[in-house]
């Protein structure tokens, strides 16, 4: 018998995308104040069980630009962006946020394409976790099966767009928080290039910049005129410009197909079906498909969590700076503070790790004259049940689940690439399967012609 949750019903709403919704709103159609109201109606039904939202602002909106391309099209916020007005909570207990003095650069970008923020959603504490779970608090869970995790970081935001609430919502990405719940869910999530969108204000902090804002989305259009609206907003003249992508190009790419993660940790058989599967189809129109090798090793996922660790040291040591007196780094769950510990016995080796992780470009950009695209899973495994990697598991534990988990999304991240999460069918039991395309610096235009 089918366990999922969603909202989808004869409303303002019906099951249209983003582009569809604005077309029927510039048609006089529908209105933005009805799509609104439909969106809370939704929420009211949908999320006592799926617990995606943070904050409900349906009644007083935050309104984006009358001429962007989704003007009067709802979505939600992360937890983590200030919006002006409303407090951003980071998924944490630890201090008690006050409103937002002004917009982040991020969220006047996602104003610019005509957006209205009608809420926000949530996500575990400081999206250090790769499930929306906490140590006190009911988790996030996933519409397809509330019994398994929708992902993290940015899990309520996919939870409630997979399930129907909004056609998309914002979501950032420092390892894998938009590819992942994304995967989880069943969606299409883009993690644009280094500098394509807006900096992110905690990621620019780092001595690494991995934090890429973008959407989870249901249709890889929303996407596609997302970034290029978001892009033609705010320009990098560092990238290419994007444009808007309407299909598929006609030249044929080389294709790599990785399917041995860096961790070592085994695909498993729905996750390798989906790959080889969605590999055979690129050949079979014409792409040259071949294996591939990153080239990064088990030495780059020790970096990496030694990285991970040094942003939640961060966080328990610089929380008051931050935040307030309010900040209280004993409420801080036991994931924050086992990396936190975790980079405290690895303080000496940071000059060595830093350095490494910086060459990841050059290793990540050469392989790139080989392929233009690799393919790989997004996740080693499909979604765990709610509790498999929640924060009162052993650190020890957790984080070995974790790296297994997510072994294949953080590479881009480090090299400054964009990626996208597809989804790619589905388990004998009805969970998503997703998969991977990973491009080199500043070329979304050819993942979002592929997918």
């Amino acid at each position: 018998m089918s366990r999922r949750v969603h909202a989808f019903c004869d409303d303002a709403l019906g099951d249209d995308d983003a582009v569809s919704l604005a077309a029927r709103l510039r048609r006089r159609e529908v209105s933005a104040a009805q799509l609104r109201a439909a969106v809370a109606g939704r929420a009211a039904r949908v999320d006592p069980q799926l617990r995606g939202r943070a904050l409900d602002r349906t009644g007083s909106p935050v309104t984006g630009d009358p001429d962007g391309p989704f003007a009067g099209v709802p979505t939600l916020a992360k937890d983590n962006v200030e919006v002006a007005g409303w407090p951003a909570g980071h998924g944490t207990r630890a201090f008690t946020p006050s409103p937002s003095r002004a917009h982040a650069e991020v969220t006047r970008q996602l104003l610019a394409t005509g957006l209205d923020l009608v809420g926000t959603t949530r996500m575990p504490e400081y999206g250090l976790n790769a499930s929306t779970e906490f140590a006190e608090d009911e988790p996030a869970r996933n519409p397809w099966d509330p019994r398994y995790s929708c992902g993290a970081s940015s899990g309520g935001a996919a939870a409630l767009v997979a399930a129907g609430v909004v056609p998309l919502a914002h979501a950032n990405d420092g390892g894998g928080s938009i590819r992942i719940p994304a995967a989880a869910c069943g969606l299409v999530g883009l993690k644009p290039s280094r500098g394509r969108l807006a900096p992110n204000a905690a990621g620019a902090r780092m001595p690494i910049d991995l934090v890429a804002d973008g959407v989870v989305s249901r249709s890889v259009r929303d996407t596609a005129v997302f970034l290029a609206g978001a892009d033609r907003a705010r320009r990098n003249p560092a990238l290419p410009p994007l444009g808007v992508v309407e299909g598929p190009a006609r030249r044929r790419l080389r294709v790599g197909v990785v399917l041995e993660s860096p961790t070592g940790a085994a695909v498993d058989g729905d996750t390798r079906e989906a790959v080889t599967a969605v590999a055979e189809l690129l050949a079979g129109q014409g792409h040259e498909v071949s294996e591939a090798v990153t080239g990064v090793g088990t030495r780059f996922v020790e970096d990496f969590l030694d990285y991970w660790g040094l942003l939640a040291f961060s966080v328990v040591t610089g929380g008051r700076l931050l935040h307030g007196r309010t900040f209280d780094p004993r409420r801080l769950d036991a994931l924050t503070h086992g990396l936190a510990d975790h980079y405290r016995r690895a303080l000496a080796r940071t000059p060595v790790f830093l350095h490494r992780l910086r060459r990841v470009a050059a290793t990540h950009a050469e392989l790139f004259t080989r392929h233009d695209v690799l393919l790989s899973p997004v996740l080693a495994h499909t979604p765990p049940e709610i509790g498999w990697l929640a924060p009162t598991v052993p650190f020890g534990q957790l984080a070995a689940r974790l790296l297994d988990y997510v072994a294949f999304t953080p590479l881009a991240n480090v090299a400054g690439a964009p990626a996208i999460a597809l989804p790619a069918g589905a388990t004998a039991g009805g969970l998503p399967v997703g998969v991977h395309l990973e491009g080199t610096v500043g070329d979304e235009r050819t993942l979002l012609e592929l997918a």
